[in-house]
């Protein structure tokens, strides 16, 4: 017999000035990791160019999470108000990242049920199609929102919908 373990508890923190660089060094991880998907180049510090990084840090607007299951840290969000279509928009995740190790737990999904339920308003998520994580993710998780699906191009899909 089997007996179904109880899921860790999954919190949402928000990133304080304090913890800046251990945002900076997870986020570079991340983005190590799409370029499966990107063709980004390292810099010749070895850092991925990310352009609005202080912008978290200074506008309010920009919200920057790190995602706790239990006590250990397990991945981040990043989301902005800047539509990837030009539309109107609350939130966008810019960034969202669950580490390899707490995959397939339901982290993302719990963390990001999560977001959307903080943040009630017009929103938009992009996914790369190739990254089948993240599509079924996210096509899952504003499922219940019936969003309207944009590609924007070969590989990028938009979900826009509203939760309020």
């Amino acid at each position: 017999i089997r007996l179904q373990q109880d899921f860790p508890m999954i919190t949402l923190k928000p990133v304080t000035q304090n913890e800046k660089e251990l945002l900076w060094n997870i986020n570079q991880k991340y983005l190590y990791e799409m370029t499966k998907y990107y063709p980004d180049e390292m810099d010749e510090n070895g850092n991925y160019h990310y352009g609005y990084f202080e912008a978290y840090f200074t506008e309010p607007a920009r919200k920057a999470y790190l995602i706790y299951s239990g006590q250990n840290l397990a991945g981040f969000a990043m989301l902005n108000p800047h539509s990837y279509i030009g539309h109107k928009v609350d939130f966008v995740i810019a960034e969202f990242c669950v580490f390899p190790a707490y995959r397939r737990q339901h982290i993302a999904q719990k963390a990001s049920e999560f977001i959307l339920k903080k943040h009630p308003g017009k929103w938009e998520i992009k996914f790369n199609g190739n990254n089948l994580g993240a599509k079924k993710l996210w096509e899952k998780v504003t499922q219940k929102y019936n969003p309207a699906v944009h590609h924007i191009n070969d590989d990028e899909t938009v979900l826009e919908f509203s939760n309020c």
